[in-house]
């Protein structure tokens, strides 16, 4: 074994890269494709969003991983189910039924990734102490927002050119454009399945064990009761039916814009769009998009940090739901200034990064302190996800039902109750600033 196996800098930025890439893929990639092959938006918000749950229910079965093999058996295991399931969904492109079977491959690699994230997780948890934790915390963000980068920055931009690659360019007849965006969608798809193999065989090498399989449980059985427990402290938490309320409603106008804007922005100006090709999304959002986003999270640190959660959370919620307005704007005036689209793609991700911050910030010091601290972290996580992909299932519903323009209107008023919640919310613990810094 080399002085460098478990070095953290060789295989934390690959892990949490590999962590990030199929959430993305799954989340946004995926709504471009299946636009660009001709499925309506109300099918593809419903079961794209849907898809989803794994990621929110993933801590039923986490406790399990305990008992079994080790984490790095997992971690490398889900890799490899992951790139599977890409090829699967390559080739599934090409058949009659291709969305009803991408959709259930793409919900094998949902429940691949989120077993994924728990093993991966408990690979950093179980091998570095608090302080190297906290020293590499940096490594593991950048990487996953890298991931970020690389999906809906890199890929959906490998997409666009592809497709005229492949002949799909204007004048092309539907025939041709549509098996060009077959063809160029299959190559992304093989794309993600060689990266997610490669990072597979790389890990199996190089990511530490993460621990054996706990000796301490003895049984299925045990284990449940030991799930019960953690799941019934919860719900016995000071304030936490208001908590939950407010992990829910904080994203709601969220929940119901993630899965509209990439088709709106796709979407032909005729239908009430801005007929963007997927060239241009894969820029706006892969570059502009993803700095912007971690320019306002770490704003959102240092300005938490000098006046404390409790003074900024309502401003934080202002900044994360304001800039629906932006998207409101570009739907009544459909401008064609690449500037204009960039710039509102620019306002959402700042506010979504800097507002953010606080609900994360709100589970970790309000809700999930505790006994089970690390376990109620990640049910609020789950119950924040929930939140999200509740609304995301309708929003392609009512998206067809009000239009474009109405539909972001409509996402102004879902902000409301955010507001409410947030001005109204009760702390549990004291949140003091000393000397400029929150503690």
């Amino acid at each position: 074994m080399s002085r460098n196996y478990h070095n953290p800098i060789s295989w934390i930025p690959t892990v949490y890269f590999a962590m990030g890439l199929p959430f993305v893929v799954l989340n946004m990639v995926s709504v471009l494709m299946f636009k660009g092959l001709g499925v309506g938006d109300a099918q593809i918000a419903l079961w794209t969003s849907l898809i989803m749950l794994p990621w929110t229910l993933k801590f039923l079965w986490s406790p399990f991983l305990e008992m079994f093999k080790t984490k790095k058996f997992f971690v490398v295991l889900t890799q490899l189910v992951t790139g599977a399931g890409f090829a699967l969904v390559a080739f599934a492109l090409n058949l009659p039924f291709f969305f009803a079977l991408s959709i259930f491959f793409l919900a094998v690699i949902a429940f691949s990734g989120a077993t994924h994230d728990v093993a991966t997780d408990g690979v950093y948890m179980s091998e570095l102490n608090k302080q190297e934790q906290a020293k590499y915390i940096g490594w593991q963000g950048a990487f996953y927002n890298i991931a970020k980068i690389v999906a809906s920055g890199g890929l959906v931009w490998l997409a666009g050119w592809l497709l005229k690659y492949f002949g799909g360019v204007p004048g092309a007849t539907d025939a041709v454009r549509h098996e060009a965006t077959v063809q160029a969608w299959m190559c992304v798809m093989l794309v993600m399945a060689a990266v997610m193999i490669l990072l597979a065989i790389y890990h199996w090498r190089m990511l530490p064990s993460g621990g054996a399989a706990a000796a301490e449980t003895k049984s299925a059985g045990e284990t449940l009761e030991k799930l019960r427990s953690v799941i019934r402290d919860f719900f016995q938490k000071r304030h936490i039916g208001y908590y939950i309320a407010f992990i829910i409603l904080y994203r709601l106008a969220e929940g119901f814009v993630m899965k509209i804007v990439p088709l709106f922005l796709k979407a032909e100006r005729s239908a009430g769009g801005l007929g963007l090709n997927e060239q241009e999304i894969g820029l706006y959002y892969g570059t502009y998009g993803a700095a912007a986003f971690v320019l306002g999270s770490l704003l959102a640190g240092y300005y938490i940090s000098h006046r404390g959660l409790r003074k900024t959370l309502f401003s934080l919620c202002c900044i994360f739901n304001l800039p629906f307005v932006a998207y409101t704007l570009l739907a009544i005036y459909q401008p064609e200034s690449g500037m204009l689209i960039g710039s509102a793609i620019v306002l959402e991700y700042f506010g979504y990064g800097f507002g953010f911050v606080g609900l994360s910030l709100f589970m970790m010091q309000q809700v999930a302190p505790g006994k089970h601290q690390m376990a109620h972290y990640a049910f609020a996580s789950g119950i924040m996800n929930l939140g999200v992909m509740l609304p995301g299932t309708i929003s392609g519903y009512v998206s067809d039902f009000l239009g474009y323009e109405n539909f972001f209107i409509f996402t102004l008023f879902a902000t409301i109750p955010a507001f409410l919640i947030t001005w109204f919310v009760p702390f549990t613990y004291a949140d003091e600033v000393k000397g400029g810094a929150a503690t």
